[in-house]
């Protein structure tokens, strides 16, 4: 992998990297950056409802249709690395296995930016577990002593991608990001996810939303930069910068 531009995005369930951060991903793909993306589970259990309503669906046939759904989705963002660890879902097991787990795929992907769910969310606490598990394994590959001999990792950012149910979240967004280029990809993207149908305008609608945010924040109504759909995301450390 060309260690130059990099980036790892860690979804909890098969869907969540698409609804949430599949703009940043195809517009970063398509900028020349190497992106993975890390499915903790296929959301089988309980981000599938469509699917068991089907007569005599079984538990692997809903992981195999959620797999498909999600490799399917990758490619229309550009992405050829994503990673499925089939740790099962509501609740998510992330135990001491998983943790080395991911913490080897940081190292070896030493991304320049990372991305996950926002800190809260009650709603569906797999969301929110993921992201303090993120922060520990990011932890764990800066420290020396882990694995002696391989390389740490840096200080990447986290970025927390917009959750549903925004308001009840906690989250606040310090970044906007213009996706209207790759809009298309996203959305191509997002009709990939058969299982998950009643969510393809509502994502749509939010995009459409957060770009108004971005011309708004990029110099206000007289000068802002023209944009239609946009992403957010909120920083979890201090940003450094040469210019503002």
């Amino acid at each position: 992998m060309d260690q130059g531009k990099t980036a790892l995005v860690v979804s909890a369930h098969a869907a969540d990297f698409v609804w949430r951060a599949g703009g940043a991903i195809a517009l970063h793909q398509q900028m020349g950056y190497n992106v993975t993306v890390v499915c903790l589970s296929y959301g089988e259990r309980g981000e599938s409802a469509k699917l068991w309503k089907q007569q005599g669906m079984t538990l692997e046939r809903v992981r195999e249709a959620r797999r498909a759904e999600a490799e399917s989705a990758a490619a229309a963002l550009g992405v050829s690395d994503i990673r499925f660890f089939d740790l099962g879902d509501y609740p998510l097991d992330l135990g001491r296995a998983a943790q080395e787990r991911l913490v080897d795929v940081i190292r070896e992907v030493q991304p320049r930016w990372m991305m996950s769910h926002s800190l809260w969310d009650p709603y569906n606490t797999d969301h929110m577990n993921t992201t303090r598990f993120v922060l520990e394994c990011r932890m764990i590959a800066q420290a020396w002593g882990h694995k002696p001999g391989q390389k740490v990792l840096g200080a990447p950012q986290l970025y927390l991608f917009e959750p549903h149910q925004t308001e009840q979240m906690q989250w606040k967004p310090d970044v906007f990001l213009d996706i209207t280029p790759v809009w298309e990809k996203k959305r191509a993207a997002i009709e990939c996810m058969q299982g998950q149908e009643h969510l393809w305008n509502f994502y749509t609608n939010v995009a459409e939303n957060r770009a108004n945010h971005f011309r708004r924040n990029s110099g206000g109504q007289a000068g802002g930069r023209a944009a239609r759909y946009a992403e957010g995301f909120q920083s979890m450390f201090p940003r450094t910068v040469d210019e503002l």
